[in-house]
């Protein structure tokens, strides 16, 4: 007998903790998966468009080469501004009256699910099938009363698309990342009201290369350096008033540095008002991504590199960018290197404690 999974949710936007949640359960009962948009929900607002949702979706499942999921708009294209779960279970019953259905469930919904429209008639038309979450007690009653199935799987991840929104979390395929910045949502929102168009350019183009120096030299978690890259210039735009005023009530240490670097040392607050970031490898790399500094960590390194070298700076870095793809401290010395050339024929001198002592720490006392 064939098999379909129905998969409701906001998908606002799809991750890839959703996406491993369907290939799990599509394995362990060898059935089809069909994701469901929902409409508005009651209890919530979605950001983003029901356009975008599927848009977004269908690049997901394109992108991640699942051939046996697909989407179906039942939901968006019913009429009225309520949708209910059993209206869907009866429309794919009637779809595919010689299918067994299943309805993925997430683990907060289990004990909820006895208050739904008709849990009965659910449960009696496609078998509901938990997904467990770590921390979570799922309600046996709820499973034994309706004859759930758990399925067998816990390796989701701590993903969630509130913090995609909020920029807390990138777990999701590159296309789904670069549609959320053409089309300005979420995250890309507040970022385009907090820097000029030029800027917000600029730090796009430093994330993008940050993520590719940190997949070339195969980092645990790549997408840190996207989001570092992304938010390293948060606080430029500010006034100086503004940037003296937090630096001296958070960092008073740096009250006295040159005003081209205040906002760095201003970013990791920003980062935190404006998105609660509070990754202590991502605040140490943007507090210092202007002057570095001696002891820098691994995506401090790059950061620094990616901030000096992206192609929008009007000079050809190829050949830097080449040899931090190839290994992002070799590669992050020649950068350091070229920068000091840089402001030599420019007539310029390191003119602050942090800088010098990167360059001595790194580049040693003789040029």
């Amino acid at each position: 007998m064939e098999k379909l999974i129905i998969f409701g949710g906001s998908f606002d936007p799809v991750h890839k903790g959703h996406l491993r949640i369907a290939r799990a359960a599509s394995i362990a009962k060898n059935a089809d998966v069909v994701f469901v948009p929902a409409k508005e929900a009651r209890w919530k607002h979605h950001e983003a468009k029901s356009r975008d949702r599927v848009n977004m979706l269908k690049i997901a499942i394109q992108e991640g080469g699942f051939s046996s999921f697909y989407i179906d708009e039942c939901e968006l294209n019913r009429g009225g501004n309520v949708t209910y779960t059993v209206d869907t279970i009866r429309y794919f019953h009637k779809k595919f009256p010689h299918k067994k259905l299943y309805f993925l469930l997430g683990a907060d919904q289990v004990e909820l699910f006895k208050d739904w429209k008709e849990p009965d008639v659910i449960a009696s038309l496609a078998t509901p099938l938990c997904v467990p979450r770590d921390g979570k007690e799922l309600d046996q009653e709820a499973i034994k009363k309706f004859k759930m199935e758990v399925l067998a799987f816990d390796k989701a991840g701590p993903v969630s698309s509130s913090d995609v929104r909020n920029l807390r979390s990138l777990d999701l395929h590159p296309g789904v990342i670069s549609y959320i910045e053409e089309h300005n949502l979420y995250y890309m929102a507040v970022l385009s009201e907090s820097m000029n168009p030029k800027r917000l350019v600029h730090s796009l183009s430093v994330a993008s290369l940050a993520y590719d120096i940190a997949l070339c030299n195969r980092f645990s978690d790549p997408r840190k350096a996207y989001v570092a890259g992304v938010i390293h210039d948060i606080a430029k735009d500010l006034p100086e008033s503004d940037l003296r005023h937090i630096i001296e009530g958070n960092y008073p240490e740096y009250k006295d540095f040159p005003d081209y670097s205040l906002h760095q040392f201003a970013a990791p607050y920003m980062a935190k008002a404006l998105f609660g970031i509070d990754d202590p490898e991502i605040m140490e790399a943007i507090r210092f991504h202007c002057t570095g500094k001696a002891h820098m960590s691994p995506l401090g390194k790059i950061i620094y590199s990616a901030d000096k070298i992206e192609p929008g700076r009007g000079y050809n870095s190829r050949s830097l960018i080449r040899a931090c793809k190839k290994n992002y401290y070799s590669g992050f010395l020649k950068v350091l290197d070229a920068n000091e050339e840089f402001l030599a024929k420019k007539g310029k001198t390191m003119d602050n404690p942090l800088s010098e002592e990167c360059r001595f720490f790194y580049l040693g006392s003789e040029k």
